[in-house]
């Protein structure tokens, strides 16, 4: 059993590692565009990186200098004139005026790369987000079905602002920190072999403790971007329906739930972070202890008179420099290691699994009539769990149809099938004699105008809210339309009537959230139209007005409506009663109650438990 887990631990660790590796092929080809500009990033830092190595040396000649009076020849002149040869402070303000201009070209070619490498990791992360926005779009509906809308918020937000400080900071800190790591080895060996040889043993030893952590630590930094994207969608959703958590005393429950993810995410975090801290302290001590090896044997070799003091100075400095390039090369690749789990997550989404392509779709309806017909549907969320089976119906032209029967009939999935948001598995769903499986999805949008039972209003005006998307709408048009739902009174007494602003401060109730949506598709004025319980958030009285409404809109349109209360549908030209995927019965309301059916039970039902709510 520890083999097979030994065994499957090591096929995920390898599964991770192509993945990482073909994501930043992925990365390359984003960042292609800007490749100029990242060479110019790289150019620049490897010039200051040099300049930056070539400093040690010059400070070496200076220590020289300034210890060539107390030389052994000086000192023994000393003795025989009584005073020691001057410091050549030509020479010393000379190399000064060198390592001036030195730091001044640093200066200048770092803020060249990073306000370079800034921006192109601004521009990238809008392209991520600008792709991650239209795939969006461009995944079916079953994608959210299975995926929390949180976790993918997460990937838009934060791992993009992950991947966005991966690139801005390890770029350049690993180019700096590798060519200042080779030329400063390789200085080091230039001025002595010896004490480059004790720097580079623990140097090595360094470099194998890093490759252990990081290589350990990549799981864990994978896990934290998952329950940041988890905790990301429980807020959402607890935020977005405060008011149920209130209602139902689930504060406690909710609370608690955040608590457990909020504490995996601590684990998670803290085993990063952890790790990152092992590290910087272990290079740390690593680097001390090289330090302290290189003085002792530098001391021997002053004493033995062969280096000088100038020597040994400039090579602590490369000593430093060397150590601090390693730790620098340690603490990056931590953090590549949450740049990578990033991305992976970033590219998991961009190459989820998208709707076909239909630019080579014909199909068109040049004057829409509104004949529908369902042939034959079959379709199955789960294939081994059928939902609609062999629904067959024909629906003329402008006639009001209602979708019936109990929850899991299948009466929003028919309607989600007639809009195509799903594909039929067989069968085919035809308007006007066409085939919409060989139209573009947006021509088949454009057919209809929904009302549903969850209201989306966004924050702007009440105009911008009613014409959503809708060009050419005037003013008049909206009153007119709000007139008819019934809610022009109120929209007339806000601070600022129609131009009024949704926000937070101005409070619609549901059935005006409802009656606002339902003014929307009035404007839209598609042929065929869809209400989804579009009245189940009303009142009473409320619900006359908007059904007095709809009558005049249905007028010479195709109407599909969903209802739990059967009171509202009985002037529907046809019932259709669902159960279990199949049509049971047709009819108009006096025929199917006549018939003393399933529909008359769930009519008889309603008024049995004294509610006009549908038993749904």
């Amino acid at each position: 059993m520890a083999n097979e887990n030994n065994e499957q631990a090591i096929e995920l660790d390898n599964l991770d590692t192509k993945m990482a590796s073909n994501n930043i092929k992925k990365l390359r080809a984003y960042m292609k565009p800007y490749m100029g500009w990242i060479i110019l990033v790289a150019f620049t830092t490897f010039v200051s990186s040099l300049l930056a190595v070539w400093s040690p040396n010059l400070i070496g000649d200076v220590v020289d200098y300034i210890a060539a009076p107390f030389a052994e020849e000086n000192v023994a002149a000393f003795m025989q004139t009584g005073y020691f040869a001057n410091i050549d402070m030509d020479a010393v303000w000379g190399v000064g005026r060198v390592l001036i201009g030195i730091a001044a070209a640093v200066f200048v070619l770092e803020f060249i790369a990073r306000f370079t490498m800034t921006d192109i990791a601004q521009i990238l992360s809008k392209r991520l987000r600008t792709d991650m926005s239209a795939k969006v779009d461009r995944v079916p509906l079953a994608y959210f079905d299975s995926e929390d809308t949180g976790n993918t918020l997460s990937r838009i937000t934060n791992d993009v602002g992950t991947l966005h400080r991966t690139i801005n900071e390890a770029f350049i800190a690993v180019i700096s920190g590798v060519i200042m790591l080779i030329t400063t080895l390789v200085m080091m060996f230039i001025v002595n072999w010896m004490m480059a040889l004790t720097a580079l043993a623990a140097g090595l030893i360094g470099f194998a403790f890093m490759g252990i952590t990081a290589a350990k630590t990549q799981k864990h930094f994978k896990a934290q971007q998952e329950e940041l994207g988890k905790l990301t969608g429980h807020v959402e959703e607890v935020f977005g329906a405060h008011d149920v958590v209130k209602t139902n005393h689930a504060e406690e429950f909710v609370t608690r739930q955040m608590i457990e993810i909020n504490d995996r995410l601590y684990q998670s975090s803290f085993k990063g972070q952890f790790a990152m801290s092992v590290l910087s302290s272990g290079m740390g001590f690593m680097m001390n202890i090289s330090t302290v090896f290189v003085m002792v044997v530098g001391a021997v070799l002053t004493f033995n008179g062969t280096i000088t003091f100038g020597t040994i100075a400039e090579f602590l400095l490369y000593v430093g420099l060397f150590n601090q390039s390693l730790g620098s090369l340690g603490e990056q690749g931590m953090t590549m290691q949450m740049g990578v789990a990033a991305s992976n997550r970033i590219f998991e989404f961009l190459e989820a699994e998208e709707m076909a392509n239909e630019e080579h779709k014909t199909g068109h309806i040049e004057a829409v009539k509104g004949q529908v017909l369902f042939d034959d549907v079959k379709f199955s969320y789960n294939p081994e769990v059928p939902i609609i089976k062999n629904f067959t119906a024909a629906v003329g032209a402008g006639r009001k149809v209602a979708i019936v029967g109990p929850t899991g009939a299948g009466k929003t999935t028919i309607v989600n099938l007639l809009m195509r948001f799903y594909e039929l598995n067989s069968g085919a769903i035809m308007v006007d004699g066409v085939d919409i499986a060989t139209m573009k999805r947006e021509d088949v949008y454009d057919l209809f105008c929904m009302v549903l039972q969850d209201t989306w209003l966004f924050e702007g005006s009440v105009y911008e809210n009613i014409v959503y998307n809708k060009k050419g709408v005037s003013y008049e048009q909206v009153i007119e339309v709000c007139k008819a739902v019934g809610i022009h009174h109120y929209f007339k007494s806000l601070p600022d009537r129609y131009d009024t602003v949704l926000t937070d401060k101005v409070s619609l109730s549901a059935g005006q959230r409802q009656l606002l949506t339902i003014a929307r598709a009035m404007i839209n004025d598609a042929p065929l139209l869809i209400l989804d319980e579009a009245t189940s958030s009303v009142d009473t009285r409320t619900e006359i007005l908007i059904q007095q409404a709809m009558d005049k809109l249905m007028v010479g349109r195709t109407s599909f409506v969903i209802a739990h209360r059967l009171s509202t549908i009985k002037n529907a030209d046809m019932i259709l009663v669902m159960n279990e995927g199949d049509i049971i019965e047709i009819g108009t309301h006096d025929e199917l109650l006549e018939a003393d059916g399933f529909y008359a039970g769930l009519y008889n039902s309603q008024f049995d438990f004294g509610t006009d709510e549908a038993s749904a």
